[in-house]
């Protein structure tokens, strides 16, 4: 029996720091070195998925949901080629969209997404894509993620785009305890520099891929583990 005690014991000494350092609030010294580490790894940093246009990169980024930026690069290929515009996207067929979106995943909630995504943008904004965030989030399939995308990307506003990855890294180095992600941006918006904000954001995609994996995180060779709380 006092084996046991001390045991749980143990856990609990060993477990309280990790619960008071997830939890409390980053200083600047912390933020400047992530910052800085992540502009030492990642100097230039751009969103991977291919686009033409405002339109084409909001489309992508629809399809981009629950896929590798790889894939929906394949398929949007094939999809604008043949489908460039909101007009010509608007007039095709359910079918044919939905044949060419199949391997990026829930193909059928993404054509009918995409389609009345381009029949608002046509109808509602003369077929040009609007440049904020509360027209944007307006428009079918597109949320607070989807909308800062393109708004960084296309129109060169400063936004933090909350991913998988972005969630995951703020939670991970103790920038947030949150779990959603629109309460993670607003958090993340008071934390960073506002001229830092696209860029951390793609760093943060970027390391996540890299370094800060889900599953198996390089935690030996990560240049942030001495401020992680994970």
């Amino acid at each position: 029996m006092l084996r046991v005690f001390r045991s749980l014991m143990r856990v609990v000494i060993f477990a309280e720091p990790l619960i008071y350092n997830h939890s409390m609030k980053s200083d600047s010294s912390k933020i400047k070195k992530i910052i800085r580490t992540l502009k030492t790894l990642y100097p230039v940093v751009k969103t991977q998925l291919e686009h033409e246009s405002a339109f084409q990169l909001l489309i992508a980024t629809i399809l981009s949901a629950q896929c590798t930026d790889n894939q929906v690069n394949k398929v949007s290929k094939v999809l604008f080629k043949k489908y460039p515009d909101p007009d010509s996207l608007n007039n095709a067929s359910l079918s044919s969209v939905k044949k060419i979106i199949y391997s990026t995943g829930f193909y059928n909630n993404k054509a009918k997404n995409i389609k009345a995504c381009a029949y608002a943008v046509l109808n509602d904004h003369n077929g040009i894509v609007p440049d904020g965030i509360d027209k944007l989030v307006k428009l079918p399939g597109t949320g607070r993620k989807t909308a800062n995308v393109v708004l960084s990307a296309w129109f060169g506003h400063q936004t933090i785009v909350v991913d998988t990855h972005v969630l995951r890294i703020s939670n991970r180095l103790g920038l947030t305890n949150k779990k959603d992600p629109v309460k993670v941006e607003y958090e993340l918006m008071k934390l960073i520099p506002k001229n830092c904000w696209n860029d951390i954001s793609l760093q943060f995609i970027y390391f996540g891929r890299k370094i800060c994996n889900a599953k198996k995180p390089l935690c030996m060779n990560c240049p942030l583990s001495d401020i992680c709380c994970f």
